[in-house]
């Protein structure tokens, strides 16, 4: 698998552009191997052994490819996890009630300490499509909506650290419920 990009890439902050379908074999077994790292990257053991930071998501820009597509490995259970792969990702619709991550946000292409809240929606829908081309629709919530958000942000161009607020990192706190 390609390096991570770090924040100070440039095409980070770059829009990415559709995908085109079919989806190459190329393209499906950088999938796989993303797959696998974010799964090794949560499993303690391997993360050590690999000296992987754990990580939950990553996009295409990440990579320095410019195509909207992003894979989330969600570990619903002590070793147990969903894959998601969504292709020409939307939000098609969210909660209003907001929430945050207690211990902040992370990021694989932020490689520093940021302190501060990410206000995120609680519940979302995405709509998109999986490798074969069929149109998906996901609900999540919790960590797994946060996660979907904070991949969808990096197909715009937008980072975590974007979305808190310079001056004051714990702005309206109290609006938000914690996670």
């Amino acid at each position: 698998m390609k390096d991570i990009l770090d924040e100070k890439e440039k095409i980070l902050r770059e829009k990415s552009l559709d995908v085109t379908f079919p989806i190459s074999e190329e393209r499906k077994k950088l999938v796989q191997d993303i797959i696998e790292f974010l799964t090794d990257s949560q499993i303690e053991e391997l993360a050590e052994k690999y000296d992987l930071r754990p990580g939950m998501g990553l996009a295409a820009i990440q990579l320095g490819i410019k195509e909207r597509f992003f894979v989330v490995v969600h570990e619903y259970e002590e070793g147990k996890f969903d894959n998601y792969v969504i292709f020409n990702p939307k939000l098609v619709s969210n909660s209003e009630e907001m929430i945050y991550v207690g211990e902040g946000e992370g990021c694989l292409s932020v490689n520093r300490e940021v302190c501060g809240i990410v206000p995120r929606y609680a519940r979302v829908t995405v709509e998109g499509y999986d490798q074969d081309g069929n149109k998906i629709r996901i609900r999540a919530r919790e960590e797994l909506a946060i996660a979907f958000q904070h991949e969808l942000d990096h197909l715009d161009g937008i980072l975590f650290t974007d979305r808190i607020d310079p001056k004051n990192p714990y702005k309206n706190k109290d609006l938000y419920r914690e996670i």
